[in-house]
Parts: C-alpha cells; structure tokens; sequence
C-alpha cells in the first residue's frame, strides 16, 4: 500500500495550501495532533505495534485511532515527504521520570529543515508533545497557548525542555543522529513488550480538543476546557469505553476486558 496523503489529510481536516515551508509545517503539525490521539491501549490489549506504514494506516487512518509516538511519527513522516518536506527521523532517551543513564532510546521525533533552519517535530511524545515545530536552536522558545518549549545543549545531547507551572523540565534528550530503521523497530519493541515498560503496565491516552484536552492516566481522567480543569476517576472498564467514544473519536469494545497490571481492583 503507497502512502494514502487525501485520505491522511481528510483525516487531520486539512483542506489548506500543500508547501514544504514553516507556516504549512507549522499547521499540518497542529492539524494532525488535533485530529489523532496519544493512546497506548493495543499494547495492554496484547496486539503488538507494527511500524510498517501500511500498518500505521490502516490503524491512525482507516481505523480513526490514535497511537504513540513510533506510529505518529512514521505517519507524519511519509505525509512530510509526499508534500515535499525532507524530514529525518531520529531516537530519544525520555528523561521525565528516569535519569538518562537509565533510559533506553524509545522515543521518535522528526527534524524537518525549512528555510528558517531546522525545526524539531514531536507529535507523539503525549502530554507534553509541543504542538508547534521547536527550532534546533539552544534556548530558542515558542509556545502555543500556555505551553513553551525549547532545545538546549547539554554536553553531547540535545534536550526538549518545557516550561511547567513550577520549574522547567526536560522532555528527552538526543544526539540528533540519522538514526536507521531496525533503531526504532529496537525501541518500539522494548516499548510495546517488555515488562519495565510503562507502556505495558499504565492507560496512557491524550487528545486535544478545540478549547483544551483530555488526559488519562490508568483510572484518572483530567478535562481541560480553557482556565478550567476538571478531574474524574473511571469506575469501571465501561466507563474507559464510553470516554473513548466521546472524546477520542472511536468505540473499542475490547477495552472492557482491557488488562492494566498497575490497577489490581479495577472492576
């Protein structure tokens, strides 16, 4: 199956101007996280990821799901290239949690060279993806709404750093590299399989709506409608279910024998 980009774009609601330059980066990247959710629930559901693009299709595309990182970016890479963008893909250690000594490459995010520089793409790094293209250039902010993100050299490594209420946190970090293909198939399948990772042990799910976003953590729900934010815990697999087809866009009737090994008493 060849790259479907009409199908892609009907997908995102992207009816605008098709130019390999930083305003239609900037918009297809707002357009595709908008339209394609952050989720994780194959991997508790025991299917396995596939990278292959005609997989990724069928399943971001066809299927109206969401997915992770390794799937966002392989789509919105083939899309880039049949616009006429020149993305590469690169690896990333995620530092959010562990330090990055203790943290394997099982990130993927893009580069994409306009003619304003080189512009960091991450659309499936989740609650803290930046919706905008960041600029490869240390200390170099942008924001969208109230998140900013920024590159910063550290040693050797580039860092994804954001700006929270509190502090600033580092995202990932990467040597930027022209990483090959067995690379992300390496770290894909630690992700989707092994039993450190959180991936297989937590629901992780994210979508952006039209005047906020809706975050889940295993049972914990946070809504977010403008200044206002409102929590809830799922009481029950259904629940996950129902909540799926509100606010992610499609119905999984599997979720409700979905098994999560880090809620021992969800019903």
């Amino acid at each position: 199956m060849a790259f479907d980009l009409d199908a892609w774009l009907e997908r995102i609601g992207w009816n605008g101007e098709l130019r390999p330059d930083l305003a239609t980066l900037a918009g297809l990247l707002d357009a595709h996280m908008s339209h394609i959710p952050f989720e994780n629930l194959d991997v508790l559901l025991g299917r396995g990821v596939r990278l292959d693009l005609d997989s990724v299709q069928r399943k971001l595309v066809g299927a109206r799901r969401g997915g992770y990182c390794f799937e966002h970016c392989t789509l919105f890479a083939a899309a880039l290239e049949a616009i006429g963008f020149n993305p590469v893909r690169h690896t990333a250690r995620v530092v959010v949690v562990a330090p990055r000594r203790e943290s394997p490459r099982t990130h993927m995010f893009l580069t994409v060279p306009v003619a304003e520089g080189v512009f960091v793409v991450d659309p499936g790094f989740g609650a803290l993806a930046p919706r905008v293209p960041v600029p490869l250039v240390d200390g170099a902010p942008v924001s969208a709404g109230t998140e900013t993100h920024w590159m910063a050299r550290d040693g050797g490594v580039w860092a994804l750093r954001t700006q929270t209420p509190d502090k600033a946190v580092d995202c990932w970090v990467s040597a930027v590299e022209d990483d090959n293909p067995i690379d992300f198939e390496v770290g894909n399948h630690f992700t989707a399989t092994h039993p450190s990772s959180s991936f297989v042990n937590r629901i992780m799910l994210r979508a952006l709506t039209g005047d906020g976003r809706v975050s889940v953590m295993n049972r914990d729900v946070t809504i977010r409608r403008g200044a206002e934010t409102r929590t809830l815990q799922l009481p029950d697999r259904a629940a996950l279910r129902a909540l799926l087809a509100e606010h992610f866009g499609f119905d999984l009737p599997e979720v409700e024998s979905i098994r999560v090994p880090s809620i021992d008493d969800w019903r």
